[in-house]
């Protein structure tokens, strides 16, 4: 993994850790054109494990996750991460898998990531 791909990393765990109180344990990037796909494992707190106990808890969890990560995304760029790429952030895909304790995130830039 490369210099920028692993700050890159930093900064997705450090925005997570503050909006959740928990970043991942483990980030991984992989920039692809215009995009960084990025996977995360390790997502859940100690109570989100406890809550998705249940098909609902899981459901609960994963909604507020989800949308969460976009509204934040939506409402401000983590800091560095368009000057990093040199490019400004459109679009943000992002998705949890409860069960396995894992998400996926696809960045979208303007332009190529060099």
């Amino acid at each position: 993994m490369g210099k920028k791909e692993t700050m890159f990393n930093d900064i997705v765990r450090k925005m997570r850790k503050d909006i959740f109180g928990k970043g991942p344990e483990r980030v991984f990037t992989h920039f692809v054109e215009n995009m960084a796909v990025t996977t995360m494992y390790g997502i859940l707190t100690p109570t989100e494990k406890f809550i998705s106990q249940s098909q609902e808890g899981k459901k609960v969890i994963h909604s507020a996750r989800t949308e969460m990560i976009r509204d934040v995304y939506k409402e401000k760029v983590p800091e560095g991460m368009e000057e990093l790429v040199g490019s400004k952030l459109i679009h943000l895909f992002s998705d949890a898998k409860i069960e396995e304790d894992m998400a996926v995130s696809v960045f979208i830039f303007e332009r190529p990531i060099v």
